[in-house]
């Protein structure tokens, strides 16, 4: 899942407006920044399989230390205690802890089950939503869209910028959902890795983009 995950960044200002997007992407997306990190480490692997699901040709059958549920709880507790020791707002770091997990609940419905419980740990698990493109395009694109009503909703642009940036941002993450759908496999782990950073572009496009949308009812 992709824009799911992002859709509950989306919806999240709604919860918590003071908080820029572009963290609240991070927290919904922590564990596949990490991800790539770890796979250029070594720490984690994964295969090019096609086939493996209807939808990725991935077989992601080693990765306990950012998608098992228990590593997912504490990279949540970790991010909640940083947010906290800045900002000093317990509820908005319990806000960006469960986003954090919400993360492994989400790919627990599309993966099939390759997700362990715990780090070492023989049970693995995932509802398989994968097996179906169809199925999935519906459900993740009905989140895209819900969170980024909910958005546009609890926000308002400030300036141009404002409006256009966010336009943008949205556009390019639908095109970039269905330009991979469309796409052959990668070749190579270390492509899957290294173009697994460009998320942080996002992020940074989310903060600016952001930045110049304010409250509901706030005047230009």
């Amino acid at each position: 899942m992709f824009i799911g995950h992002l859709a509950l960044g989306f919806a999240a200002k709604r919860a918590a407006p003071k908080v820029s997007l572009g963290t609240l992407f991070v927290a919904v997306q922590l564990v596949d920044m990490i991800w790539p990190i770890f796979l250029l480490l070594g720490l984690e692997h994964v295969r090019i399989d096609p086939g493996n699901t209807a939808l990725t040709p991935l077989d992601f059958y080693d990765y306990p230390w950012t998608h098992s549920l228990l590593a997912a709880v504490l990279w949540g507790l970790l991010f909640a205690a940083v947010w906290y020791a800045k900002k000093r707002e317990s509820k908005t770091a319990v806000l960006l802890a469960g986003l954090v997990v919400s993360h492994w609940m989400l790919d627990w419905l599309t993966h099939r089950p390759d997700l362990p419980l715990y780090p070492g740990g023989a049970l693995k698990v995932g509802l398989g939503l994968w097996n179906s493109v169809a199925g999935t395009v519906v459900v993740e694109g009905a989140l895209f869209a819900a969170g980024v009503t909910i958005y546009l909703k609890t926000t308002r642009a400030l300036d141009k910028v404002g409006q256009y940036a966010l336009w943008a941002l949205i556009g390019f993450l639908a095109l970039a959902y269905v330009l991979n759908l469309a796409s052959p496999p990668p070749p190579s782990v270390e492509a899957i890795a290294w173009a697994g950073q460009a998320g942080w572009l996002l992020l940074l496009w989310a903060v600016w983009a952001d930045r110049h949308r304010g409250p509901a009812g706030t005047a230009a």
